[in-house]
């Protein structure tokens, strides 16, 4: 299989710009409907107990977006009712991980839950899966993730958010964040879901701090431009007004910085168009 994204004409790069967290909160769901009908963002990932979710589920599949399932292990959301789902802060779920300590059986079937309501809400298989917090690729999960896509959408288009670290052209913590998260099962995660005859992206973009307002994201999302490759992802987390509890002022800073004229004019200069992952 090839790994590409679908190549736009006159030899631009098409890069993903995924969106996390639809779902989560309404000032999302709005941020990433509007910067969908404005073309600057192609997918989004959702967070499918998320409490606006369903509201505008209609919205969204009329959208055009790429739809992936964020899977979550972390923070258990309103529609979650089930009292065995397992949910853990992230550095506590990367050390049960690490030590094989998850039950299995209890990790795959919050996996098939969370893909059942998905299917549920918005009548369609996802067209990608990546997780919240990068869980996805940690070990057990990533195996238990794998098994369970592979019972379900066998020989079906899907690809699987790859987070080795893009070619991010600086140095310092944010590079050391984005290697940080590559090394906790990037590599392995590739691996699985090519014998799965899955697609991965190439590197992935948009790894930063939450901080600086919008002439930090500015810069970054700049750079970002020129690093990307011919099958990058770039996540980001836009919202349209402040939300306590989901990244605050600095979700409204990425909305108003993809909103603006500035990022279409960046997309022309590095030459790039923003568009789906052809799996």
């Amino acid at each position: 299989m090839k790994n590409n994204q679908k190549t736009a004409t006159n030899g631009i790069k098409c890069i993903v710009v995924c969106a996390d967290d639809f779902g989560m909160h309404s000032g999302i769901d709005v941020a990433v409907l509007r910067l969908a009908e404005m073309g600057r963002v192609s997918a989004t990932s959702c967070l499918v107990d998320g409490a606006s979710f369903a509201h505008h589920a209609r919205a969204l599949g009329a959208s055009g977006l790429q739809i992936g399932l964020h899977l979550n292990f972390t923070e258990r959301l309103d529609s979650d009712v089930d009292p065995q789902a397992l949910y853990a802060p992230v550095s506590t779920l990367i050390a049960r991980s690490y030590l094989r300590q998850l039950d299995c059986d209890r990790v795959r079937r919050q996996i098939a839950r969370q893909l059942d309501r998905f299917e549920a809400v918005l009548g369609c298989r996802p067209d990608f899966i990546d997780g919240h917090q990068h869980v996805h690729q940690l070990p057990q999960i990533r195996q238990c993730l794998m098994a369970e896509l592979a019972h379900r959408y066998r020989n079906k288009l899907l690809w699987i958010r790859n987070t080795r670290m893009g070619r991010l052209g600086m140095t310092g913590s944010f590079r050391y964040k984005a290697g940080v998260i590559q090394a906790l099962g990037s590599s392995a995660m590739a691996r699985l879901a090519r014998e799965a005859r899955f697609a991965v992206n190439q590197d992935f973009l948009g790894v930063y701090d939450f901080q600086g307002g919008r002439a930090a994201y500015g810069r970054l999302l700049k750079m970002w431009f020129g690093a990307a490759g011919g099958a990058s992802v770039l996540m980001c987390h836009p919202c349209d007004r402040p939300a306590r509890g989901v990244l605050g002022e600095q979700r409204v800073a990425e909305f108003d910085v993809l909103a603006d004229g500035s990022t279409a004019g960046w997309l022309e200069e590095y030459g790039l168009s923003v568009g789906g992952f052809s799996a």
